[in-house]
């Protein structure tokens, strides 16, 4: 037994672990079961052995000769005792005839009278119509043998007389058919049927331990094979942790709920890794923010420090000198306010966006930012393809944002002279598409998945000479997502580039 078994055995027979709980619920359980079927058995034994007991001796009363009978009611009438020839094992007897005269045949084992019961109990039985309930009809001529009714009903009862229990039965006997000749009442202690049912009831219990005992010894492989799924997700379990979520639990081992467990607890760690490999990269994302803010807000500053640290030696007494140096310092200083405020519009975008979006005419937008655009396009060549009438919700201002920020990265890449910039506005997909596309160099590949990361230029040089520090881009597609659309770049490099926004209708 290797040492992960060992562990598995050691907590399997653990108080607290769930294949003893299991094992000793369901003993209990057997037991109880066991126990009331004990109970039921003794009950419905106890009453089919007395039964059996009382037909019996109804089936050697039936059996005596009728002369017998006769030669007995004879003695009792004149009470004359005569031994009697007839002999009923552990069983006493005794007369009572039709006027209810009690007179005892025979003692039972031990010297036993037999029991005396009420006078009008012994009547009522003469008094029936054994097989029919009825009572008996008029009165015939009396024939000189009594006769047994071959099929009479059953009569015993068990009673308590000087502290022993006896089984009593009584049988009525008839002259003919209507006539009744008397009542023998047979009875016997009930010490020996009670030993019986005793013996049995002893014997069905140790029966059911030894069942129990050999259901013990088979439960025990079964419940450990049964429990071994759950066994394999507790080691799993221990595999995982921060580190190292790759591992999954296994969803096919042959029982429905601990496959649905396992389903559940795999969706559990895909989103555990999911969120810390967000996590990891909103991290990864922040260090880079933090150095790239820092860089580019670094630059202007020690700009701003080193035209002062000149003012000071001695050159804010020459004019000329002057007016270069504050000219240089309010560029710089723009150019910081400019960072500034676009770092702040981030953090906003970022924390809770909040755009009223009305509908309107997005077209009738890009018409009227039209003479604005020609203005920074310089000698570029501008082409609107505009829909009329396309309708859509938007917000105004953070439209014409974008607008300018996706025209503003195409003025920057694209030749003063030969430069071409074309800007569509059509319907697509029951949405909306916007393009703003340029013939300038375009962006390589390994460029294109970062190109809305911010602080991302892929030609730092010329971004800086124009004040550009990256954000654009990035702002633009934050508007674009609280307007709940997409924005996406299509280009190939030496053959300028295409930006896509997607809105809904």
């Amino acid at each position: 037994m290797n040492q992960k078994e060992s562990s598995r055995f050691r907590s399997f027979f653990s108080p607290n672990s769930l294949g003893i709980q299991l094992l000793s619920r369901t003993l209990l359980i057997l037991a109880v079961l066991l126990m009331l079927i004990g109970l039921f058995q003794y009950v419905f034994m106890r009453e089919v052995i007395y039964r059996n007991k009382a037909e019996s001796i109804q089936s050697q009363i039936m059996s005596i000769p009728n002369v017998a009978w006769q030669q007995l009611g004879t003695s009792a009438e004149n009470s004359f005792i005569r031994p009697p020839f007839f002999f009923i094992p552990e069983a006493s007897l005794a007369f009572i005839d039709a006027e209810g005269n009690y007179s005892v045949l025979s003692n039972g084992p031990g010297g036993i009278n037999p029991p005396k019961l009420d006078t009008q109990e012994y009547l009522s039985i003469l008094e029936g119509r054994p097989g029919s309930g009825q009572g008996p009809g008029p009165k015939t001529e009396p024939k000189p043998k009594p006769e047994l009714k071959p099929k009479s009903r059953l009569n015993y009862k068990v009673i308590n007389a000087g502290g022993t229990e006896q089984l009593v039965v009584l049988q009525p006997i008839y002259t003919g058919p209507e006539d009744a000749f008397g009542v023998i009442q047979a009875s016997t202690l009930t010490g020996p049927l009670k030993e019986l049912l005793i013996r049995q009831l002893f014997t069905f219990l140790f029966l059911s331990l030894v069942a129990m005992l050999f259901g013990l010894l088979g439960f025990l492989p079964i419940l450990k094979r049964t429990l071994v799924p759950l066994f394999n997700m507790v080691d799993t379990a221990e595999q995982i942790d921060a580190g190292n979520l790759a591992r999954r639990f296994p969803t096919r081992q042959g029982q429905m709920e601990i496959d649905r467990l396992a389903e559940s607890f795999n969706g559990m760690l895909e989103r555990l890794e999911a969120s810390f490999e967000a996590e990891r990269e909103t991290k990864e994302q922040m260090r880079r923010f933090i150095a790239d803010a820092s860089h580019e807000l670094r630059t202007p500053l020690t700009s701003i420090h080193g035209f002062l640290e000149v003012l000071l030696r001695g050159a804010a007494n020459q004019p000329e000198q002057l007016h270069k140096s504050l000219k240089s310092m309010h560029s710089e200083s723009e150019r910081l306010t400019k960072l500034v405020h676009d770092l702040l519009l981030l953090s906003k975008l970022d924390r809770a966006p909040h755009i009223e979006l009305t509908e309107g005419l997005l077209d009738t937008v890009i018409r009227d930012m039209e003479p604005q655009l020609r203005i920074l396009a310089g000698n570029r060549r501008l082409s609107l393809r505009i829909e009329p009438n396309i309708k859509c919700k938007y917000d105004e201002d953070k439209m014409k944002q974008v607008i300018l920020n996706l025209f503003h990265n195409a003025v920057q890449h694209t030749d003063p002279e030969k430069g071409h910039i074309q800007i569509s506005l059509f319907e697509k997909n029951n949405g909306v598409q916007l393009s703003v596309q340029d013939n300038g160099p375009g962006i390589s590949d390994s460029h294109l998945p970062h190109v809305f990361d911010r602080f991302f230029r892929s030609d730092s040089s010329r971004t800086r000479k124009y004040g550009g520090a990256g954000l654009g881009l990035s702002i633009s597609k934050s508007i674009v997502n609280a307007h709940g659309g997409t924005i996406s770049v299509e280009s190939r490099e030496g053959e300028g580039c295409t930006f896509h926004i997607r809105l809904p209708k």
